[in-house]
């Protein structure tokens, strides 16, 4: 580790496509038909004579393994930023472009293309621009805007998993059911964290933010939106009164189980396209800016990174199942799938189950840490349960911690054990659901022993 003058830089690139880009966050694809607020990469570079880690956030539902590794040799390579000093990580707006093909949604090669030199250029642009600067961490709670969306239904209520035919225990939104909701079955995170940047005369230069809330989603079907993230962005801008230079972030938080669609209270929020981001995002915005001035503040911290890849299992169907499941997509019409319904369900994880059959029975995930002062930053690739997010915080070492979600790579949901075996939708075994029932609690201690 080093503790030397901090420098800090900050950029941002447009990233927004052009209309009739395939995008995904959905069963199926929709097209880029409108576009509501532009997306970006977004770049906070930080250094000192001896360190130089980076924070990269991209407007964008998820970005593969493969896809960030390769972006991080080109910035290695390029400008001279270790590997284990970069987290790359989506907001997880579902009003973004594909580079991954999920589900029956598929990926836009040409957008994916021109992501990866984008991303590069604002980690160069914020390198070349950083200035002398401090750091300060700080907290506040923001409950109010977040519900776990797993329920536990009454009995006449049944949801059927549509890997196994059989009912779940929870039901996952369930829209048009709302009278037979008897409690959600999990907690949330209420704590808005953030790392605030300004430079040494007290120009504001960027605040990172970490909210476990999923996204928003006030939007019809093929709008571009940034989401809540952007709004959130916008917002602090204002509130903070900083100039055209500052750069606000939202990264996503273990909001696997978390979104904040209110079914027991439906006219708490505004019903307008994209009314109910922006007064969220103005909200938590409004938030910070009430306990910024209070913030103690840092002109040498110390930097570090670490980042391994581990071994998880992955979980498949078994080889006597495949037949079972090749029957059903045989008899599918995947053409005409618009609208979902339990048999369109059916049909789409059959193909998931001969998908998956093909995957190889263990994968490497990525972890990480950076460290910055006494501030600890977590980064795991996928959408992690809120009570994940709580028991990382317990880690003793760590005086002030937040986690960093749908970094580094993505493969899908890694709920806890005992949240699989209850069912719902972030657990039915396909290619955003794969790996083994341990994985959550394995690499849950793998990052408490790296933030050790």
């Amino acid at each position: 580790m080093s503790k030397q003058n901090l420098k800090a830089g900050v950029a941002k690139v447009n990233v927004t496509p052009v209309l009739g880009t395939v995008m995904n966050g959905d069963f199926v694809n929709h097209y880029a038909q409108r576009i509501h607020s532009h997306l970006f990469a977004k770049a906070l570079v930080l250094s000192n004579t001896e360190k130089v880690i980076a924070f990269v956030v991209v407007d964008i539902c998820m970005m593969e393994k493969e896809f960030v590794d390769q972006v991080k040799s080109q910035i290695t390579d390029s400008l001279g930023i270790l590997r284990e000093n970069i987290i790359i990580s989506s907001t997880h707006t579902h009003g973004s472009p594909s580079i991954a093909g999920l589900l029956l949604a598929s990926l836009d090669l040409v957008y994916r293309n021109k992501l990866a030199k984008n991303i590069l250029e604002a980690v160069k642009l914020a390198k070349e621009n950083t200035k002398d600067a401090k750091f300060a961490y700080g907290s506040v709670q923001a409950p109010e805007h977040l519900l776990c969306r797993r329920y536990l239904m009454q009995d006449d209520y049944i949801s059927i998993n549509p890997v196994t035919g059989l009912a779940d225990k929870v039901k996952t939104n369930p829209g048009g059911a709302e009278d037979k909701i008897i409690k959600s079955v999990a907690p949330v995170d209420p704590e808005l964290s953030f790392i605030a940047i300004k430079s040494v005369d007290d120009e504001w230069i960027s605040l990172l933010a970490n909210y476990s809330l999923h996204y928003v989603g006030d939007w019809a079907d093929g709008t571009i939106t940034s989401d809540y993230f952007g709004e959130f962005a916008k917002a602090l801008q204002t509130e903070l009164n900083a100039g055209d230079d500052f750069l606000g972030i939202m990264t996503n938080g273990t909001s696997g189980d978390v979104n904040i669609w209110d079914f027991k209270n439906p006219e708490r929020y505004p019903k307008e396209f994209h009314r109910k981001s922006e007064l969220i995002g103005n909200e938590l915005a409004i938030k910070i800016e009430a306990v910024v001035h209070d913030l103690v503040w840092d002109i040498s911290p110390l930097l570090s990174g670490i980042c391994k890849d581990i071994t998880v299992k992955t979980r498949k169907p078994k080889k006597e199942e495949l037949p079972y499941y090749e029957e059903i997509v045989e008899r599918s019409k995947f053409e005409t799938i618009i609208t979902l319904d339990d048999d369109t369900r059916k049909q789409i994880y059959a193909r998931e189950q001969l998908l998956l059959s093909e995957y190889t029975d263990e994968i490497a995930f990525p972890i990480q840490v950076l460290k910055i002062g006494d501030c600890t930053i977590g980064a795991l690739g996928g959408e992690f349960f809120s009570e994940t997010g709580l028991n990382l915080k317990k880690t003793k070492s760590a005086k002030t911690y937040f986690t960093i979600t749908i970094a580094n790579g993505y493969v899908g949901y890694v709920p806890p054990k005992h949240e699989i075996e209850k069912g719902g939708y972030e657990t039915w075994r396909c290619r955003t659901s794969f790996l083994a029932e341990d994985a959550e609690e394995i690499i849950s201690n793998e990052l408490k022993a790296l933030i050790n």
